[in-house]
């Protein structure tokens, strides 16, 4: 049994009257993606005409088996004396699987149907990220002053955009999704495509801000050619595959980021200086020695601090810090007050506390100094 295309002119002709049934299918539209269509009885006479138009696959099912199907538009005679003719071009190899896939010893009752897919790319579908996602901001590099390295910014960001897609491999789709239901519509299986489209596009994110691509945050609405290069590349929405359906185009509409990230990206802007991270760097150094002059438990255990500071700063000003505690006539004193804080030669220091004396007792310790 099978399909034999019929002559542009038999259309409106004569010929038509000799049609038994006129089996067509209305546009299928951006919402149906599978409809049924058959005769009053459920039977499909020797010399009906079906109807293929541009867009839609017919599938010819009996006793739930294939008996032909096509992807070719125009009209076609159904003959059952005559073995499958997949006038399918693309669809070709997969027609003859679907039709040695549903092949079996049927029952001698008939039950005839033609299965039409919508074969068009369907469109507008949104989506959208429920919660912030993260993502490596190589457009405000962070420098290590230690390695000589840069880190991106990591911040968080909430995604709106569309998608379409189209089934690819009816033999599949009918399969798993559609099987032999009267009508198949796309939102049957949106909510979920929108799941898994949204967790490929956060495996695409998680691609996108590595260092072999580098893509700035606020850029990726324009970088629709590199997610969806990344998306089929990695096989990212691998479900969706696995029911015959494609992802096609895919727009990322708006990009948000949440507060703290944009806190991040102000501070950021207004301290991006290497140099001023350095004097950061830099004065909290000076505040841990000003904290280990006042630490009640003494100078050293102060200093513990400072060392792991300077440890941490890869050295900077330990040289001075450890000149000016090796000198057995420094205090936290001279430290904190600086240069008018410095001895003059010839002084005479407490023998208590070690403070400098300008007359006959400490002023720190009352000591007497002799």
């Amino acid at each position: 049994m099978g399909l034999i295309k019929a002559a542009v002119q038999a259309v409106g002709s004569t010929l038509h009257d000799q049609w038994k049934e006129y089996i067509k299918c209305d546009d299928l539209g951006n919402d149906i993606l599978m409809k049924k269509v058959t005769t009053p009885n459920g039977i499909i006479s020797k010399d009906s005409a079906i109807q293929v138009a541009p867009g839609q696959i017919a599938v010819v099912f009996e006793n739930g088996k294939i008996l032909d199907a096509t992807a070719e538009e125009g009209i076609f005679t159904f003959d059952n004396s005559s073995s499958p003719s997949f006038f399918a071009g693309q669809f070709g190899e997969v027609f003859k699987e679907m039709w040695t896939r549903f092949t079996y010893n049927g029952g001698t009752n008939k039950e005839q149907a033609v299965f039409y897919i919508n074969a068009k790319e369907i469109m507008d579908n949104k989506f959208g990220t429920p919660a912030p996602v993260p993502f490596q901001d190589w457009s405000h590099p962070i420098p290590n002053q230690m390695t000589g390295t840069v880190t991106p910014l990591r911040v968080e960001v909430k995604c709106f955009g569309k998608y379409t897609f189209k089934i690819t491999d009816p033999a599949v789709f009918m399969g798993r999704i559609a099987g032999t239901a009267e009508e198949y519509r796309k939102d049957e299986i949106c909510e979920q495509m929108r799941s898994e489209v949204v967790g490929a596009f956060q495996n695409v994110l998680n691609e996108l801000g590595t260092e072999a691509h580098k893509t700035p945050v606020l850029e990726l609405p324009s970088a629709t050619d590199e997610i969806k290069t990344a998306m089929d590349q990695k096989v990212f929405d691998q479900p969706i595959r696995d029911r015959g359906i494609s992802l096609v185009g895919f727009v990322v509409e708006s990009v948000t980021l949440d507060d703290e990230s944009n806190k991040k990206i102000d501070q950021y802007e207004l301290g991006s200086n290497s140099y001023m991270q350095q004097g950061k760097l830099v004065g909290s150094f000076g505040d841990a020695v000003v904290d280990a002059a006042n630490n009640p438990n003494g100078t050293m255990n102060g200093m513990m601090g400072v060392g792991m500071v300077g440890m941490a700063s890869g050295g900077m000003m330990q040289g001075a810090v450890a000149g000016a505690f090796n000198n057995p006539g420094t205090t936290m004193q001279n430290i904190q007050g600086g240069a008018a804080a410095q001895p003059a030669v010839g002084a005479k220091f407490c023998s208590n506390c070690g403070t400098p004396a300008t007359g006959k007792f400490c002023t720190n310790c009352g000591t007497e100094i002799k």
